[in-house]
């Protein structure tokens, strides 16, 4: 892990969750009285809490003396589903939104910002358990979009698509069963769902989309890795506005 993103130490963390800084995932071993306090600030904060080994510690700070205690920074500050939805009405365009639905592998979630930036998506919503996060990696393999793109991470994924629908934006969901991805309008408000790497997207969520979406397959293998996938039906989205505009 990148050290200049990881602080440990109890009271270097305790004092991180009190402050500004943007805190993603707070690593714990052990329990008692300062460890208690910290996942009391990190749940106020909304950081993810994770229980790890002092093997894995003593890995992540290079054997330093972490006292069962580290917190990575984000390398970029989370925003809200309503800020996400006030982009597209900054810009008097229809909405554009990407959901990952546990999009674990913080490469494909880094390369999914990249190509979002570039399709001049709006925001992501990633869920705050099971995803990958605005860690170093994800900031790295975006090639810097991670600072451009708005990203919210929400608690439950079915609320936030529930607040998407509310403001009058339609789910697409990713799926082998649905339609082709080329014969749908895809120029209104949207909200495009991209599964996870192994299971695709999760039952409750599959059941909030109003429509679902597939890509042809031709060859011997039955799916696309999830970055590739979401890129083309990003771009159809942008071929088809384009076409309307």
């Amino acid at each position: 892990m990148d050290e200049n993103k990881l602080i440990y130490g109890r009271n270097p963390v305790i004092e991180a969750l009190r402050s500004d800084t943007e805190i993603d995932t707070v690593y714990i071993n052990g329990e008692g009285g300062a460890i208690n306090k910290i996942c009391a600030l990190a749940k106020k904060k909304g950081a993810v809490v994770k229980n790890v080994t002092s093997q894995k510690l003593d890995q992540m700070t290079d054997g330093a003396a972490h006292q069962g205690a580290a917190a990575a920074i984000a390398c970029g500050k989370y925003v809200s589903v309503e800020d996400i939805l006030a982009v597209s009405k900054e810009k008097g365009t229809a909405a554009f939104i990407i959901i990952c639905d546990e999009i674990e592998d913080p490469h494909n979630l880094g390369a999914i910002i990249r190509t979002a930036e570039a399709a001049g998506a709006d925001g992501i919503i990633i869920p705050k358990r099971r995803s990958a996060s605005l860690n170093a990696t994800v900031h790295k393999t975006s090639a810097g979009a991670a600072s451009y793109v708005p990203v919210a991470k929400v608690p439950n994924l079915a609320a936030a698509i529930d607040k998407l629908k509310d403001s009058g934006v339609w789910i697409y969901g990713t799926d082998a069963s649905g339609e082709s991805y080329s014969n749908t309008d895809l120029t209104g408000p949207m909200a495009l769902v991209i599964g996870s790497e192994g299971y695709g997207m999760g039952r409750l969520i599959r059941e909030k989309c109003d429509f679902l979406l597939r890509l042809p397959m031709n060859g011997s293998i039955n799916s696309l890795n999830a970055s590739v996938a979401a890129g083309i039906f990003m771009y159809e989205a942008v071929r088809q506005r384009d076409a309307k505009n």
